[in-house]
């Protein structure tokens, strides 16, 4: 997990007060996530999620908030923002960072190599729920992405010209290999960007979404939550869940039948699946390179070669290979 902020039993129960918490009975930290610093909090006989978010801005803390709060409020099982006490604003502002507060969903999640095809399905069916329920959100929540296929561009760029890479031949073929890909997608800006579009997840990964048994009752941290491609978003959930050593053709199928049995695909989406799970695997590629690798993080599991292997392995398996997992 991340671990940029330390907090003690003051700052705990500072927060406690300013969200009306109530008495602070325990708190520790939560060993998930990459990025914010997560805690759990037990007060007033409940058990709470608190989150420091770490590095954002109140605009883009109040976005989540207050999307994650109208998603709810349309079927969505994500739990709601805590508003500060008197009713106030869903964050708080502690020794200059921004904190959250949600309701604590008793759950587990699904670890490599035990997601069984009915997962897949629930995964499937959540996040085409999760898109219908955002349809109607679009213009009030209206924001890019921050790993646009441009903003990879951009990092892929750099990333070419660092003496780094240039030293190091595993990163530098990675790189050129993430070049190719892109000058790849470039070629099909067009098309993808007439595929439908409104609010998407953006990182519906497995540690962002619990289950309780075999039922789905939570999907989690809606911070990459943007406008975009609805069959991306797709596209980064067959990524994430339908990979272990290889592609698992039975969670593709899964995933994909839980989707359109709840939001059909249309012939276009279908068209672009394959184009968007190479442009899903390219993102993910980058990003660990920039994020986790090059800083030294010590992060298992986010080894960037896990996404150049399914990246290689969609371009291997092609277009009507990708058809066939579709059941086309």
């Amino acid at each position: 997990m991340a671990r940029l902020t330390r907090l003690d039993d003051q700052d705990i129960g500072c927060l406690a007060a300013a969200f009306a918490l109530g008495a602070v009975t325990g708190w520790g930290e939560v060993p998930a996530g990459t990025i914010n610093s997560n805690h759990w909090v037990e007060a007033g006989g409940r058990r709470w999620f608190l989150r420091v978010n770490e590095g954002k801005s109140e605009a883009d803390v109040r976005y989540e908030a207050e999307l994650v709060a109208e998603l709810a409020a349309r079927g969505v099982a994500t739990p709601r923002p805590l508003p500060a006490a008197g009713g106030g604003e869903p964050l708080v502002l502690h020794q200059g960072r921004w904190v959250s507060v949600f309701p604590w969903v008793a759950g587990s999640q699904r670890e490599l190599g035990e997601v069984r095809p009915a997962d897949a399905r629930a995964v499937g069916a959540a996040l085409a729920r999760l898109h219908r329920a955002g349809a109607g959100l679009a213009g009030r929540f209206a924001r890019d992405g921050i790993y646009t296929t441009s903003h990879i561009a951009r990092r892929v760029e750099a990333l070419a010209a660092d003496p780094r890479a240039a030293a190091d031949p595993v990163l530098a073929a990675a790189v050129a290999s993430a070049g190719e890909e892109l000058g790849w997608l470039a070629e099909r800006t067009a098309e993808r960007a007439a595929a439908p579009r409104g609010i998407i997840h953006g990182d519906l990964f497995r540690d962002n979404v619990l289950f309780a048994g075999d039922e789905l009752v939570a999907l989690l941290d809606f911070e990459q939550a943007s406008l975009g491609a609805w069959i991306y978003d797709l596209a980064v959930c067959a990524n994430a869940w339908c990979y272990v050593d290889d592609v698992v053709p039975e969670l593709v199928a899964g995933l994909t039948a839980g989707y359109a049995a709840v939001r059909p695909l249309d012939r276009s989406e279908r068209d672009l699946f394959w184009v968007e799970l190479r442009a899903a695997a390219v993102r993910f590629a980058v990003t660990r390179i920039t994020d986790v690798y090059l800083p030294g993080a010590d992060l298992p599991g986010k080894d960037f070669r896990r996404y150049l292997a399914r990246l290689e392995r969609w371009r291997q398996i092609g277009e009507p290979g990708v058809r066939a997992l579709l059941g086309q």
